[in-house]
Parts: structure tokens; sequence; C-alpha cells
């Protein structure tokens, strides 16, 4: 099947909060929203579901978790149960959850930096204190960059009260993929001191070039045992706005502590989450192939053109996910760099100082786009400076 990913779709005046947020002299390339039109399957699912004219209260399709858990099976060689799997309306609810379920009031929470904004905030939101460890940026020596965790320096930086970490896997904002080694001692340090695995892996699907994931939980089953994987068809299959999130519990007690934390509050996944996810899971496997070739251009595209056309940004080299995180700190801007793109360049740009204080002097672009967009972005970045 072939599909036309350079398709200009034009989004405003469709309530879209990426495109209408700001003016429309301004090319949006901020909000990790992708501008591809979603699989056919889904769009079917969803006008069929439509069209019955009812919308009461809905249950999962009858074979959901069980797509689930096989699709769990062939990708990671991972055995999951029909009962480890929660559903959830958004996995920000879901990581507000977590902080509120694990440990106490006054207890921490820990990140890895730069991070993913809510990690931030569902701590404090929940009464716990949020600790941030900042990773360790690496010249590769070629003009890009990339990080590593110094495991040591991480393991000596937690609080006798750390309950719980949240991990992003793959990151955002940096756009890699953890090895599995990696994995595994950072989580041999958090069961070592009692600390909860929040594995956020809403990216997992998006693997660039030949990388592969791998499931946290699925390295061990002592580490599945301490863990609570987040995941959703929504960045995968471009569906955000249907809410629709998945939580993997492997631990019957965390499951209950988390059911306990969320009723009465959260609310349930919608029909058309639940359709959507559903058509998506089961027929849009080539439309995901051909996706993650695509971004997998699209990210070659733009780290050549900046070594190309703009050298003194240095860019990630993404093996993951559709987003680029650039240190513009060498670029003679004065100021926030995303501020100055946005005036210079009418270019909004993620500011990565949201993302932690080591994020400060750089943006997260988003290459989830068509390629003409993309190139479009990045012209206006080379005349800006």
């Amino acid at each position: 099947m072939s599909f036309d990913f350079d398709q200009i779709i034009p989004r405003r005046g469709t309530g879209s909060i990426k495109w209408e947020h700001y003016s429309e002299d301004v090319l949006p390339m901020w909000v990790a929203d992708m501008d591809f039109v979603s699989p056919e399957p889904v769009v079917r699912a969803l006008r069929e579901r439509a069209e019955h004219g009812i919308f009461g209260y809905p249950s999962p399709p009858a074979d959901l978790v069980s797509l689930i858990c096989q699709r769990m099976a062939d990708l990671y060689n991972w055995q999951v149960m029909p009962e480890q799997v929660l559903f959830v309306p958004g996995l920000v609810s879901a990581i507000n959850v977590l902080c509120r379920a694990i440990g106490e009031p006054g207890d921490h929470v820990v990140t890895l930096t730069p991070a993913y904004m809510p990690f931030f905030s569902a701590p404090t939101n929940q009464g716990r204190i949020c600790d941030t460890f900042d990773m360790t940026r690496v010249d590769q020596g070629d003009g890009t960059i990339s990080y590593r965790l110094d495991l040591e320096g991480f393991a000596a930086s937690l609080h006798p009260q750390t309950r719980l970490i949240l991990l992003s896997q793959p990151h955002n904002p940096i756009g890699i993929e953890y090895d599995r080694e990696t994995l595994a001692r950072l989580s041999e340090i958090c069961i070592e001191r009692g600390i909860v695995i929040c594995s956020d892996e809403i990216h997992c699907d998006l693997m660039l070039g030949d990388t592969r994931h791998t499931p946290t939980a699925s390295i061990s089953p002592e580490i599945a045992a301490h863990t609570v994987t987040l995941l959703a068809p929504s960045k995968t299959f471009n569906l955000p706005g249907l809410g629709c999130g998945i939580a993997i519990v492997q631990n019957e007690k965390l499951r209950k502590k988390i059911h306990k934390a969320e009723v009465g509050i959260v609310p349930h996944v919608n029909a058309f989450g639940y359709i959507g996810a559903y058509a998506a899971y089961r027929e849009g496997g080539p439309w995901l192939d051909a996706l993650c070739a695509y971004l997998t251009e699209n990210r070659d595209v733009l780290v050549n053109y900046l070594a190309e056309h703009m050298p003194q940004l240095r860019t990630t080299v993404p093996n993951a996910t559709y987003l680029a995180w650039i240190d513009c700190r060498e670029a003679g801007i004065v100021g926030n760099p995303a501020a100055f793109f946005l005036e210079k360049a009418k270019l909004a740009l993620s500011d990565g100082h949201a993302f932690g204080g080591n994020g400060t002097g750089f943006v997260r672009l988003n290459f989830g786009c068509p390629r003409p967009t993309l190139l479009d972005g990045l012209t206006r970045m080379r005349d800006a400076l």
C-alpha cells in the first residue's frame, strides 16, 4: 500500500491547539501532534460508529484487550495477561494518578531532565516533592549531540523518601531509545530502594531506522513487578484527540492502589477512543510501517539541513519519536531561542526551558509533518539566523 505523507492538509478552523494557538502567519512545529491523516481503517471505523447515532456509556470492543496482549507478545515477546491491562482517558491523568497512588504526601518523585513537562507538575499536584537528575549532554564529534545517563550519579542523588520514578522511554524531548543494559541497571537501582517505575512508552511504536523498542517491564519478571507501563495509540496513529490510553500493571497490589486513587475522579475512555484504538491496532500496521520510514527520512533531512546551513545549531539524531532537540546556545541568539524564532521566523517551537533547567537555550522541533512543511520551517530558521 502507498500513503501520501507529503500531502498538506489545512488544519486551521478545526479546533487544533497546534495550529490555532498562534496567529495565521506562524508555522507551528511545537506540540507533539502530527500533521498526517490517521489510517483509513481508523477513519472508517469512527465514521461507522458515528452513523449508528447512539452514544451511550461505552465498554471496550470485546477483543481489544486480547489484541493488546497479542501485540506485546508479537513485538516484544512480552507476556501480558488481560487482567493486567487498564484503560485511562490519557497518560497525563495516569501519571497524576500514579503520583497519588504511590507513597504518601511529602514523599519524593524523581525524573530525568530534560523531561516531559507533566513530569514536573504531576508530583506537586498530588502533594509530592519533584526531584530531578540531569542527563549528560555529549558532543558526538560530527556537529550533533546525544545524552547519556550517569547511573552511579543517579543512584547517589536519590532521596531516602523517593517512591516513584517517572521515566520516558523512548525519551521526550531527546528522542532516544534507552538501550536494554541502561534500562536494566536503572531498574535495579530503583528496585533496591523500593522505587516504583512509571515507564511512559507512548512513543514506543515510532522507531526510526532499524531501532527496536524494549519495554522496561519486558526485561525481567522482577522489573515487571515494580513497573507501570503507559502506552497509547495517540502518538503512533495521530489520535490524541480521541483520549484513549493504556496502563499495563502486572503487580496486583499496584493495580489495586491505582484503582483506589482514580475511582470517582478519572473518567472512563469514550466510545470513539475505544473504536479508534481497536481499528488502529488491528489494521494500522502497513500505515505505521510507512510512517516510520517517512519520519526516518524527515529526521535525516533535518540533520543534514542543519549541518549544511546552520552548523551553529547542534541537534540530537533521534532514533525514536518525531522530536528533534536542538542546542541553540552557540547561535548568537540573545535571550530565549524559542521567542527569537517565533518573532523573527514566524515559527513556533517548544521552549527548551520548559523541559527543565538544563533545557535553557534549547528548542524542541516536531518533524512529524509533510516534508514541504519541514523544509519551510528549516528555511525560516536559516533566514532568521
